[in-house]
């Protein structure tokens, strides 16, 4: 595949699947094996994708992920992504508060021998997203996938 293939590939992940909540996105673009690397509490594969992704728009039912950046090099895609949403449902025990928050996400893909994502590695600003709502965890909160 050409970086620009790649890229265009890589995009629709942020696009389709969390900007618009199309979970079928994830059968055709991830391996079934897909190794997801992230800090939050992930299932492996395609349904572990699905439930972090159903229950992230669950509590942030707007949500928005615009790819501000992209550089493709080899075989791989790093991606700066910026989220936004307004907090409409319960994420990590805590009640809508109704607030608007924004946070960067950066994401690596890695595509298998049938051009579906292997591999998945993402860091986003968890404790910003508490911080904009206004619930600052506990030193020993480790914040995962949103319940």
């Amino acid at each position: 595949m050409s970086p620009d293939e790649l890229k265009a590939r890589a995009r629709r992940l942020p696009d389709e699947l969390l900007t618009q909540g199309d979970l079928a996105v994830a059968d055709e673009l991830l391996a079934p094996d897909c190794a997801c690397h992230a800090p939050a509490t992930l299932a492996p594969g395609v349904a572990g994708a699905k439930r972090w992704v159903a229950a992230l728009r669950r509590a942030f039912p707007g949500l928005s992920a615009i790819v501000e950046a992209e550089i493709a090099e080899g075989d791989a895609v790093v991606q700066r992504i910026v989220c936004s949403g307004t907090h409409r449902g319960d994420f990590r025990g805590l009640s809508a508060t109704g607030q608007r928050v924004t946070w960067p996400l950066v994401a690596i893909q890695r595509p298998g021998p049938d051009g579906r994502v292997a591999g998945h590695w993402a860091s986003w600003d968890r404790l910003g997203v508490l911080r904009q709502l206004d619930a600052p965890p506990s030193a020993a909160d480790e914040i995962g996938e949103p319940a």
